[in-house]
């Protein structure tokens, strides 16, 4: 199963170059790394990153995560992915960008699909 992060351009690159992150400023704070489903990232850009451009949507395998990939309740009472680690490069299985068309984000061509 894929799970996606949406991180601004910046912190894209940070991972890039350092090969591992602790996560945006949210991350951080809360001591875990912040994960959505397919089903809810949409929701998460809205919610979280209306209005931002230079954004990337990152998708890991929740299989290469172990015991530290934590499922837990949050946002009306749905199960989120949360990591309880470093995110790592090897983690990324794949990176998109997240543009901003007509105020709302536009999710890579294929998106969802039961193939992932």
């Amino acid at each position: 199963m894929l799970i996606y992060k949406i991180f601004h351009a910046d912190e894209w690159r940070d991972l890039r170059e350092h090969g591992e992150t602790a996560g945006a400023p949210v991350d951080l704070a809360d001591g875990y790394v912040h994960f959505s489903t397919s089903e809810q990232v949409a929701e998460t850009a809205a919610k979280h990153f209306a209005g931002q451009d230079d954004l990337f949507l990152l998708a890991v395998k929740t299989d290469d995560l172990g015991a530290d990939l934590r499922w837990e309740t949050s946002r009306n009472d749905a199960l989120f992915p949360h990591l309880y680690r470093k995110l790592r490069l090897s983690d990324v299985h794949w990176a998109q960008p997240l543009p901003l068309q007509n105020g709302a984000h536009v999710f890579p061509a294929g998106f969802g699909d039961a193939g992932e």
